[in-house]
């Protein structure tokens, strides 16, 4: 239901009495006022957030291998509207964050071309730029639902922190192949990064041609270093790893690179053994934030909040469940909802205290779905580590404490709220 028709059946005098209780428990002291007796800080070049804020933070798992060739997750549960903010966006590199002068950077376009180029930043800012919003997720987000067993204490942020949601404004890629003038047997590019690794990646021809951007500002200021600043490639829709910041050249061939990260990583083992490579595509994906993962809550109403995207194109419609899947409700979309963006889904809820079980499932355009953890190992190997998209279960316990939902009822071994189980990164 609407939250107009909730209230109107909630009642006026219950709405009211809620938030007298919470005006009588107020902490009404000299302190709260004390902010009112100086004066406040002065202006500042830069603005800061509040210290008040410091905790929300990116998380970096403890067990990584190096923090030169890992990634830290965006606090998902701790984020409002759709926007991440760029202090807050997921990192991911292979060799850690180069600082490029962008005085001395220049991006190489050449290969199967007519006119090899090279553009410096001022350059590629002379040409009409677009703005943009649009995911970019990581292939290995999402893979701690690997886990077998899996993990009780799981969080919003670490069941899907590897995403991100961000406004691009750059040049679009096929602007800058029409000024080399691509030639008809051309099939692939192969961009390459400024980093330690030289992160090399293959991308067609086609998608280049399509809607690819060579981003040089995030969310209305210039990149950040470890978002690949000077100069990134945001690709709609697909896998992060595909994405090369740092951008550096762009070679044009009739041939992928088979590079060493399209062939020993980034590549999918399926249930039936295969190996798939090219598995750009990032299926749809829900995440509920509120309520989730080590969160507690109390009986009574509730928003229940979360985020849904596609690489497939706009998000239709996203579902919760309340019993595992027998029965669904319809959540309400938050405007706008654009193709390959993150979109805000909402819906009232009245929690009468008794554990529960929520769901939730996004539906894009082109009829994709997600499927239950059972149904997503019937296609996809154990053993992989990429493109888990497997609903996202929440368990509220009669307490109120909120933890991983994944195991059937009455296998689980919770630990304490505010635990955190360890995890690999090795997307």
């Amino acid at each position: 239901m609407d939250r107009r028709k909730f209230f109107r059946l909630l009642g006026a005098g219950s709405v009211l009495a809620l938030f007298k209780a919470r005006a009588q428990t107020a902490p009404w002291d000299e302190e709260t006022f004390a902010p009112m007796k100086t004066l406040g800080a002065p202006l500042s070049e830069y603005g800061q957030r509040s210290p008040f804020e410091e905790g929300v933070v990116r998380y970096i798992s403890p067990n990584l291998r190096t923090r030169h060739s890992g990634a830290d997750f965006a606090p998902l549960e701790k984020l409002e509207g759709v926007i991440t903010p760029n202090g807050l966006h997921f990192e991911r590199h292979h060799g850690g964050v180069p600082q490029v002068d962008p005085a001395k950077y220049r991006l190489v376009i050449h290969g199967m071309v007519e006119r090899p180029l090279v553009f410096t930043l001022e350059d590629l800012k002379r040409f009409p730029s677009v703005t943009r919003t649009y995911f970019i997720e990581c292939a290995g987000n999402g893979q701690n639902g690997y886990r077998n067993p899996p993990d009780p204490n799981l969080t919003a942020t670490r069941s899907r922190g590897l995403a991100s949601n961000a406004s691009w404004t750059g040049v679009p890629l096929a602007l800058l192949l029409k000024e080399a003038g691509v030639k008809p047997e051309a099939k692939w590019l192969i961009p390459e990064g400024m980093d330690a690794a030289a992160y090399t990646r293959s991308l067609p021809l086609e998608k280049a041609m399509e809607d690819v951007l060579v981003a040089y500002a995030q969310n209305g200021e210039a990149l950040r270093p470890e978002q690949g600043y000077p100069v990134r490639l945001v690709v709609p829709g697909w896998e992060g790893s595909i994405q090369v910041k740092w951008l550096r050249r762009i070679l044009v061939t009739d041939l992928p690179a088979m590079a060493k990260d399209e062939t020993s990583e980034y590549t999918d083992v399926m249930a039936d053994g295969k190996v798939w490579a090219f598995t750009w595509i990032m299926d749809p994906e829900s995440i509920i934030t509120y309520p989730s993962g080590l969160q507690q809550i109390k009986p009574g109403f509730h928003e229940i909040r979360g985020l849904a995207w596609s690489g497939y194109g706009r998000i239709t419609k996203v579902e919760i469940s309340f019993d595992e899947g027998k029965t669904w409700r319809q959540a309400t979309l938050e405007p706008p909802v654009e193709r390959y963006a993150f979109v805000r889904f909402k819906m009232p809820w009245y929690w009468d205290g008794k554990e529960v079980v929520l769901w939730s499932r996004a539906w894009d355009e082109k009829g994709n779905t997600q499927p239950t953890r059972e149904e997503f190992f019937k296609k996809w190997g154990k053993n992989n580590r990429y493109h888990y998209n497997a609903i996202q279960a929440w368990r509220i316990l009669s307490d109120g404490r909120v933890v991983n939902g994944d195991r059937p009822l009455g296998q689980q071994a919770f630990g304490p709220v505010g635990g955190c189980g360890g995890e690999v990164f090795d997307g």
